[in-house]
């Protein structure tokens, strides 16, 4: 049998923490930031968690991650 692959996509994108949640960075962040209002990008500071719903499609991509 061949090895299980890491996705390095997702390997760079997501962290699991020690909770068995999964951390996942701030989309609609990086660019065009001047039409953004001052609040709208004050609530996309920080991490964020990966919905419960794509747990499953997250754990496929990182196999040795134990999810």
């Amino acid at each position: 049998m061949p090895k299980m692959k890491t996705k390095s996509g997702a390997k760079k994108r997501f962290r699991v923490r020690p909770g068995g949640t999964v951390k996942r960075g701030q989309a609609f962040k990086r660019h065009i930031l001047t039409k953004k209002s001052t609040s709208r990008k004050r609530d996309l500071r920080g991490p964020a968690n990966v919905h419960e719903s794509d747990l499953g499609s997250i754990a496929k991509m990182l196999p040795m991650a134990g999810l």
